[in-house]
């Protein structure tokens, strides 16, 4: 209060004298000034890709993917999270201006929203207890089984339509729903594999698991990789996105990402 009481004091004491006093922005100020805001959209419960640390903090793949983004697109962004079923209705309601969550490109959310180019491709696959007699994944060797699968997921689509025999149970997040295959209260879980990964690898509770069956990619459920999502008619930012995209992977930035979260590259 004391610093701006003095700038308004030789304001007023210049003008009376017929001159004029600019106070120059501070380079911080100037460079916020240079930047597009853009509101990101994250589920927030979706490691290692977007989660909350012990300190309530947002870390992940998705979040240093986009924060990278932000510095070389000129975004000055804010992180909003966000119920995973309302994420894309929130969106097209201009909540926020783009979900940077690991949302795979399906032909259903393409009729709702635009998208990048994929950062990152990932299949999907089953998950079941080692000590499970479970081998074979066909719908037919399923059918007596309980399947585990997380709302609103291109996994939940996929398996209402091809197992519509299967009983299922539909939890709200994944940490739920590998806490449910490990617990037992579900036979076999379908999951993005490179989500599942880090649980099945490295904890405790993860180890109780293996993938079961082939990896799975189809197009109309998975789409082609994971893209960041915005609103159908928002043209310049996602020009601006891409090649920001496109920028991270030349200079080797997503590389690093990458070998931070995986031992091997998920573009």
């Amino acid at each position: 209060m004391l610093r701006i009481s003095i700038q308004t004091i030789l304001r007023g004491a210049l003008m009376a004298g017929g001159i004029g006093l600019f106070l120059a922005a501070s380079p911080l100020e100037v460079a916020a000034q240079d930047r597009t805001p853009m509101r990101i959209a994250v589920e927030g419960a979706f490691p290692p890709f977007n989660y909350l640390d012990a300190n309530n903090k947002l870390q992940g793949f998705d979040i240093d993917i986009a924060n990278a983004l932000c510095e070389v697109g000129k975004f000055e962004c804010q992180f909003i999270i966000e119920k995973w079923d309302d994420i894309i209705p929130d969106l097209v309601a201009d909540k926020y201006d783009a979900i940077i969550s690991s949302m795979s490109m399906s032909l259903e959310r393409r009729q709702k929203v635009a998208f990048t180019e994929k950062y990152y491709n990932s299949p999907s696959v089953f998950i079941a207890r080692k000590d499970s007699s479970i081998s074979d994944v066909s719908p037919a060797a399923l059918s007596d089984k309980i399947l585990g699968v997380t709302s609103s997921t291109a996994q939940e689509s996929y398996a209402n339509h091809l197992y519509p025999e299967m009983k299922k149970t539909v939890f709200r997040s994944s940490p739920e729903l590998y806490k449910g295959l490990a617990e037992g209260s579900v036979d076999i879980i379908l999951e993005d594999k490179l989500a599942i990964y880090d649980w099945i690898a490295n904890t405790k509770a993860g180890s109780c698991c293996e993938f079961k069956g082939p990896d799975l990619v189809d197009i109309t459920y998975f789409g082609e990789g994971a893209g960041i999502a915005l609103r159908l008619d928002d043209k310049e930012r996602l020009t601006r996105l891409n090649e920001a995209l496109k920028s991270i992977k030349a200079d080797g930035t997503y590389d690093m990402i990458n070998a931070k979260y995986f031992p091997f590259s998920i573009q």
